[in-house]
């Protein structure tokens, strides 16, 4: 008697769904804001149903038109035959809706319960898939962000050119192909192919590139705390290309788990430099070797648990890699880096985020091709773009504290790009940023090697559809320095 009133009081209060919406990369969708919702948090679930089990029944999903249902199953923290109470129910829909979103496939996921059967609930997955298909013209500048390539006035000659083809989701199992021919500053070719979900229990994976590379003009050497170009064009007697570099990589993906991802990478490499690049540097390779062939063995492992990964306001990130490049003298190094990112809500609106890097290389006399730490990839502080530090052991912290100043979505109707509407999230943002790096044989013109560096400032960051983000920043540096920098992040 007790079960059935408790069953009757569900259907009282319960409406036929529970939604869990994009927060970042899609806000709420006006078709779905039709479904009533049926409890935003624990909280507002009747205590006298926080105990009741239920059975996870069917799982619908629609809008998968190119995505198999296995794939989009690997992601839910629950299955067919679970039995889950609600407040937990709550939460697995929240984190269903979370992973979905992360795998970059959708636009869109909404996860809410479709209906009772006694006991037994059934459950349904809206999505909207993105556009898997991107053949684009490729037109970047080489330098390392927009305000390095405004000291060379914004120069065509520093620009790479060609076609960039990508297929994402190529055969609806999250795999991805990747063909580039380019051109222009740089000449490069490459093919690439993953596919992390090989085998049938989709904890298995694999992937290979093939590229290669040819430059004209290289980063010789760091001069004044920012890197020295020398260009071909421009030296008597240079060959045509200073540097030529072709790899192949083979890579191995195991995913035991939601959360956990681990990485094994084999790479062969051959590089050849051009006698004048020994004439600026000779200590760009070990012992002025003009050509090396090394290989390099990798691994990897990924934690992830946020709500959106391309711009995180909620959980946690971690990353560590331990890299050999090289068997002998010519070539030999070991790396470790770990980083984390993490975020949290400190009032309405109000988030905090925190990221650290750490990078340690050995033996700690490196030639200057193994050098590179701050100022490249994402190793960098804010307001110290214009710079480089090159060194064997480093570290940075960047601390943001973000408020949300508008957030909302402008009608679209572009069904072939999986948008029925067009997300923005402005945040507004203050920050603190700090870092070292160790350069046993630094000189004296390169002075951000071996002390402590802090940056702050503050800006604007707009986050909408694929993944774009869009940042400005007002910053300040230790050196007296002042500017404004942009930044510019999406899946193009």
């Amino acid at each position: 008697m007790i079960k059935q009133w408790k069953y009757c009081l569900a259907i009282l209060w319960l409406p036929l769904s529970i939604s869990a919406t994009a927060q970042l990369s899609s806000g709420t969708d006006l078709r779905m804001q039709q479904r009533p919702a049926l409890f935003h948090d624990s909280n507002s679930i009747p205590h006298s149903l926080k105990s009741t089990a239920f059975v996870v029944g069917n799982i619908y999903i629609k809008g998968n038109k190119k995505t198999k249902p296995y794939i989009i199953l690997r992601e839910l923290g629950f299955k067919k035959g679970d039995s889950i109470n609600l407040p937990e129910l709550v939460r697995a829909f929240t984190f269903a809706h979370n992973q979905l979103i992360n795998t970059l496939l959708f636009t869109d996921v909404v996860v809410y319960l479709k209906g009772f059967r006694g006991y037994e609930v059934d459950v349904e997955i809206d999505v909207h898939e993105r556009w898997y298909i991107i053949p684009v013209p490729y037109f970047k500048p080489v330098d390392r962000n927009l305000t390095v390539w405004q000291d060379y006035g914004y120069s065509l000659s520093r620009v790479n050119y060609g076609l960039k083809y990508m297929q994402n989701n190529f055969t609806g199992r999250n795999d991805n192909t990747v063909v580039w021919l380019m051109t222009g500053y740089s000449r490069q070719a490459e093919i690439a192919y993953d596919q992390p979900n090989a085998d049938n229990s989709l904890k298995h994976g694999f992937g290979f590139t093939f590229i290669y590379a040819a430059n004209k003009q290289i980063n010789a050497l760091t001069k004044n705390n920012q890197q020295y170009f020398i260009n071909a064009d421009t030296i008597p007697h240079a060959g045509k290309f200073l540097s030529e570099r072709a790899s192949l990589s083979l890579r191995y993906y195991y995913r035991p788990a939601i959360r956990v991802r681990h990485l094994v990478k084999i790479n062969l490499v051959d590089i050849k430099m051009d006698s004048t690049v020994s004439l600026y540097n000779p200590h760009f390779l070990n012992h002025g070797k003009r050509e090396l062939f090394f290989p390099e063995a990798s691994y990897q492992i990924d934690y992830t648990n946020v709500d959106y990964i391309a711009y995180p306001l909620k959980g946690v990130m971690a990353s560590g890699s331990l890299l050999k490049r090289g068997l002998n003298a010519n070539m030999d190094l070991w790396q470790l880096n770990l980083s984390s990112n993490e975020s949290k809500r400190l009032a309405h609106k109000t988030y905090i985020n925190s990221q650290n890097m750490v990078s340690l290389k050995w033996p700690l006399d490196q030639p200057f091709y193994n050098q590179q730490l701050f100022g490249y990839g994402n190793f960098y502080l804010r307001g110290l773009e214009k710079y480089v530090v090159d060194g064997t052991f480093g570290f940075a912290a960047r601390n943001t504290l973000l408020r949300e100043l508008f957030y909302f979505s402008l009608p679209a109707n572009i069904p072939f790009l999986g948008l029925y509407r067009i997300p923005f999230r402005v945040m507004a943002k203050t920050y603190f940023d700090a870092g070292y790096v160790r350069n046993n044989n630094a000189t004296i013109d390169n002075s951000l090697a071996n002390k402590f560096l802090y940056t702050g400032g503050f800006g604007i960051d707009v986050v909408t559809s694929y993944d774009f983000v869009f940042r400005v920043e007002y910053s300040f540096n230790q050196l007296g320095e002042k500017g404004l920098f942009l930044h510019i992040h999406n899946d193009f």
